[in-house]
């Protein structure tokens, strides 16, 4: 194997071999947990694709699978920062809706053009965000009860708007933000080019990525990860999504990558880039890490915590629109149970329940994991009884795994295969060994330290 290249010094410690492995996605032990997750969303995927006969991983399923659970993604993507932040969120379901059926009524009495309504759904959201925000930051209300208030009041405000009955949403093009799909011309072969060529774009993202984190931890004199590691990484990475732009370009015709996927990426893009890069981001790890700490670092804890639970109220409106628009209709039932797996998949995407963990990225993999288990056991005729069940167990299993790990000694079970003594942990801050650093400094490797 090769070695790794320490820049400061121009020596190269010794590789340990496939042991590196585990610097993949940084090293650290939600990074690990990660990369972990990812393994078992693989595996999973393997597991239904067996015992349905191949169907899990037929173009017209896979695209079902994203379309049926885009509201998920959608949330998991606010509530991950509610979370590393130390708070969380009982009202996105209940916001969703309401939003939900202000936006139908706008659209279907008021006859609001559809870029109005949806200004007007995100006007809701930001509105229903900063109440809510101002009662967490400002009062000192637990986000608990805040939310918990919010989802009885705005879940009647729901039934109340709308006389508990279901507001249909006329023909507009409104409906292709959570029904429709990238553009399908008829070029001759027996795929769709966008679609192949939305994944030739990601690809390339991700080797540019790399290869761009590289020459920066280069820059900064921060330890190499080998370079047989980011190959690999990157051809994995790779290989996934241009297997996926052909599942998705495969479905029949005047289907292909479904615009809700598009609004999915465009916000996974958008937070990773927020929380591994910008003060703010970092800030919220630093909270949610040691709010005390934080506090005595000159971190403005009042704006960071309004912002989180704002910015949550905003996406779950935007969910809502979404899925009023595949469903057509709004009604009274919309929304329910959507904190539980929105909530579910940061936890299983490797976030901490006690705040200052957790990714973006892994908490879309936490919400894949869930669309594919329901699917799973849909296309298998499992009872919804039972299939409630297995996710309950799902979600035990992945935090009390990570739990127990931790208090027999180890800053995690996956992040056992990282490096030992003085590293540092991209989501849970540095080691005992290690100097403490400033809060609004990022690390070496692009993620946001934590205060001790």
């Amino acid at each position: 194997m090769t070695n790794t290249t320490t820049p400061e010094t121009g020596e190269s410690t010794p590789s340990r071999g496939f042991r590196d492995l585990s610097k993949m996605f940084g090293g650290g032990s939600s990074s690990v947990r990660q990369f972990g997750i990812l393994g078992a969303l693989i595996a999973i995927v393997i597991f239904f694709q067996i015992i349905t006969g191949g169907k899990t991983l037929e173009p017209g399923n896979v695209i079902n699978i994203i379309n049926a659970n885009t509201y998920v993604l959608i949330l998991a993507v606010g509530m991950v920062i509610v979370i590393i932040a130390g708070h969380i969120d009982l009202s996105v379901g209940s916001v969703a809706a309401f939003t939900g059926i202000v936006v139908a009524i706008a659209l279907n009495r008021w006859d609001l053009p559809w870029w109005l309504a949806v200004l007007l759904g995100l006007s809701i959201g930001a509105v229903v965000g900063a109440w809510q925000g101002f009662w967490v930051a400002y009062v000192g209300v637990p986000a608990f009860i805040v939310t918990l208030a919010g989802m009885l009041f705005f879940r009647g405000a729901n039934q109340f708007v709308g006389n508990s009955t279901t507001e249909p949403i006329p023909e507009s093009f409104f409906l292709r933000l959570g029904g429709g799909y990238l553009p399908d011309p008829d070029l001759g072969i027996p795929y769709n080019v966008p679609t192949l060529a939305l994944g030739v774009l990601a690809a390339a993202a991700i080797i540019y990525g790399e290869v761009s984190a590289r020459r920066k931890r280069r820059t900064m004199a921060a330890e190499l990860i080998p370079l047989w590691v980011s190959a690999v990484k990157v051809g994995a990475l790779v290989a996934i999504v241009i297997a996926s732009s052909f599942l998705f370009a495969g479905g029949r015709v005047g289907t292909s990558f479904p615009i809700p996927g598009v609004i999915v990426i465009v916000l996974v893009v958008v937070y990773s880039y927020l929380t591994n890069n910008t003060i703010m981001g970092r800030h919220v790890y630093a909270i949610g890490g040691n709010w005390r700490a934080a506090e005595l670092s000159g971190v403005k804890i009042k704006q960071v915590n309004f912002f989180a639970i704002m910015n949550m109220s905003i996406l779950a409106a935007l969910a809502g629109m979404v899925f009023i628009s595949r469903s057509r209709a709004s009604g009274p039932g919309d929304g329910t149970g959507w904190e539980l797996d929105a909530i579910a998949a940061v936890f299983i995407g490797g976030a901490a329940v006690s705040g200052g963990i957790g990714t973006v990225i892994g908490s879309i993999v936490g919400a894949l994991v869930i669309a594919v288990l329901n699917n799973g056991l849909q296309l298998e005729g499992v009872p919804s009884d039972r299939v409630q069940m297995i996710k309950g167990l799902v979600l035990l299993v992945a935090v009390g795994v990570d739990v127990w790990s931790k208090r027999s000694g180890g800053p995690s079970l996956l992040s056992r295969f990282s490096r030992k003594g003085g590293d540092f942990d991209l989501a849970a801050g540095p080691a005992a060994t290690t100097p403490r650093p400033d809060p609004t400094v990022a690390t070496s490797q692009g993620q946001p330290t934590t205060l001790p």
